[in-house]
């Protein structure tokens, strides 16, 4: 399987994080299209099939995350 480049990785869930606090705030159509579409590319990128585990995934490919802890998916 193909695996986004970190860089790609870092800015989805930039991306996400920021527009999922667009859509709490205002909670315009506009800004929940954009977060399901951003969500849906995290998925792809991550090979997972929700974005909760495309999120987890994808910090797991970040620089500077530690691979070896797993304590997030065993909750």
């Amino acid at each position: 399987m193909l695996m986004a480049h970190p860089t790609v990785l870092r800015n989805l869930v930039e991306q996400y994080e920021a527009l999922r606090l667009l859509h709490a705030e205002s909670g315009s159509a506009e800004a929940r299209q954009r977060m399901d579409d951003v969500a849906y590319t995290l998925c792809v990128s991550t090979g997972t099939g929700d974005v909760d585990s495309a999120l987890v995934a994808a910090r797991h490919r970040l620089p500077g995350a530690r691979p070896e802890d797993d304590s997030v998916l065993s909750a």
